[in-house]
């Protein structure tokens, strides 16, 4: 990985913190962050905002879900507030744009702290990312998504922003997709759902995962 200047480094660090301290500033002020706990009113507030509501949508799932609130909570919100296209769209921004954030705190901002908190079992991780950093990347997007502590991992890693950042959007492409698509449909099935019927879908799920699994160890390169 590539020495950075220790100047550039401290300002990027430094604007940051900036950005984010100020986000949330504004957020408190304009009433953004009660609104987060009203779902009811969010949606109205969102749909009557036109564009200005895509753009708080994705700079409040920029800024929140690395560091604390889950990104499933904005994933599976936009289908329910918008046509699917709109969802996804804002859905895939606002998580590639959260990606970034976690990642680059991870690496530039704070990267002694994180590499203390990440626990030892993802060492296993560390190695196939530098042998074979783009499928590992796709991998693990496209199976755990958007964690917080995969951000900061990658961030820490010995992956390349480059590759971080393309793999996460391949990686993402196919769950994101699926649920702006099917998400308000999954939802009003949810309420009628039986236990069966449940545990279908968690097999289908596994399923996935073990065929992701799968792929990225038949082709390593």
């Amino acid at each position: 990985m590539a020495a950075f200047d220790p100047k550039k480094l401290l300002f990027l660090r430094v604007a940051l913190v900036a950005a984010v301290a100020l986000f949330l500033l504004v957020s408190y002020q304009a009433g953004l962050l009660q609104l987060v706990t009203e779902p009811a009113r969010l949606k109205v507030a969102l749909v009557e905002q036109g564009a200005w509501g895509w753009l708080g949508f994705i700079l409040a799932y920029a800024v929140f879900q690395p560091f604390g609130v889950p990104g499933t909570v904005f994933v599976f919100a936009a289908p329910l507030i918008w046509p699917w296209p709109v969802a996804f769209a804002l859905s895939m921004v606002g998580t590639m744009a959260a990606s970034v954030i976690g990642f680059s705190f991870a690496r530039f901002v704070a990267r002694d702290w994180v590499s203390a908190r990440i626990p030892a079992r993802f060492a296993a991780y560390d190695k196939a990312l530098a042998e074979r950093g783009f499928a590992t990347v796709v991998t693990l997007r496209f199976v755990f998504w958007m964690p917080q502590l995969l951000h900061f991992f990658l961030g820490v890693s010995q992956v390349s922003f480059a590759t971080h950042f393309w793999g996460s959007l391949l990686g993402y492409l196919p769950p994101l997709l699926a649920t702006a698509y099917f998400g308000e449909k999954v939802f009003e099935m949810a309420k009628t759902l039986s236990p069966l019927g449940w545990l279908g879908l968690l097999a289908g799920w596994a399923a996935l995962i073990a065929a992701a699994w799968w792929w990225q160890r038949r082709h390593p390169h």
